[in-house]
């Protein structure tokens, strides 16, 4: 994200601390402890005949697989661009700006119910397009089946054999690294609970999206649920029927890392992109970049001398 940032004491290897945020911000923390006692809730939708249209062109391009959920996905990443707050976390009741774009999801390689579920982690940049996220998306998808352990499939054998008292003691001592931002970069790396989002998709299954709980290991700030597709009779302007196409979609948010009105600008920014999917097949024109800049050293203050005055001649 910004490259050119030192690190400084407090920052950690994902994420940098918030110095200059306002009180109440710096405080709530403290007063909203787990991640549990700060999420709220809300659902929205957005109509899908652009986006249906966007993807039946990227297929004509030759992107065979390219669905809706990568404009989803295309769409968040370049939210988070213009309004960096999303991509925040909480660790130790300290706010942190994330230096990187992480994004987690659930996959099954076959939908059958005795299929076990692995979970990818998936790196962008701030100035991907819809194809960038596309490519990326796709690759470590098949890199996580390509193999017969992926990295996350692992580390969770690796716990599962610890007994179960010792277990409780290895997950508090590996929460109480991360408190401190002590949790190799490694290990953050695989972790699902780690991230800048965590998003589900019920459209494969037929059903409504569900709201699903943040975790209280980890940081990740932000649950989204999309459900399957839906037809809604509507009058338009003309008060004439129309039919049209929504997918609904649900959010459980982190309130610490920005107010309502942040949210609310940028879920609206989300859904114009969902209007225009084609502004995804660009890189944004800027990205705007969170957190405190590293202040410019103050100049010496010169120290005024007495002249004397000239002497008479």
């Amino acid at each position: 994200m910004d490259k050119k940032r030192k690190k400084r004491f407090g920052d950690r290897s994902d994420g940098w601390r918030l110095r200059g945020i306002d009180p109440y911000d710096a405080v709530s923390p403290y007063i909203m402890v787990e991640r549990c006692d700060a999420q709220n809730y809300f659902n929205d939708k957005f109509e899908i005949t652009a986006a249906e249209k966007y993807v039946k062109e990227k297929h004509a391009q030759g992107y065979k697989n390219f669905g809706l959920m990568h404009v989803m996905l295309a769409a968040y990443i370049r939210t988070m661009s213009q309004k960096p707050y999303l991509n925040r976390f909480l660790s130790g009741q300290k706010v942190y700006a994330r230096n990187t774009i992480q994004v987690n999801m659930a996959v099954k390689k076959e939908l059958v119910a005795d299929e076990t579920n692995t979970v990818i982690k998936v790196f962008f940049e701030p100035t991907d397009t819809a194809v960038d996220v596309y490519q990326k998306f796709t690759k470590t998808y098949e890199d996580a089946f390509a193999v017969e352990e992926n990295a996350f499939d692992g580390v969770a054998r690796i716990l599962s054999y610890i007994p179960g008292v010792i277990k409780k003691f290895v997950v508090w001592f590996l929460k109480l690294l991360d408190y401190f931002g002590l949790l190799p970069k490694a290990l953050l790396n695989v972790s699902p609970f780690h991230g800048s989002m965590f998003i589900t998709s019920m459209g494969s299954l037929g059903i409504p999206p569900i709201y699903h709980h943040l975790y209280n290991f980890g940081n990740v700030p932000v649950f989204i649920a999309f459900g399957a597709k839906r037809l809604a009779y509507e009058l338009n302007s003309d008060f004439e029927p129309v039919r049209r196409r929504y997918i609904d979609y649900a959010v459980v948010v982190d309130e610490r890392i920005c107010d309502g009105f942040a949210y609310a600008a940028a879920f609206k920014l989300f859904r114009r992109y969902m209007a225009d999917p084609t502004l995804l097949d660009l890189p944004p024109e800027t990205v705007v970049e969170d957190g405190d800049i590293d202040p410019k050293p103050k100049k010496k203050k010169e120290k005024k001398t007495k002249t004397e005055a000239p002497k008479a001649e």
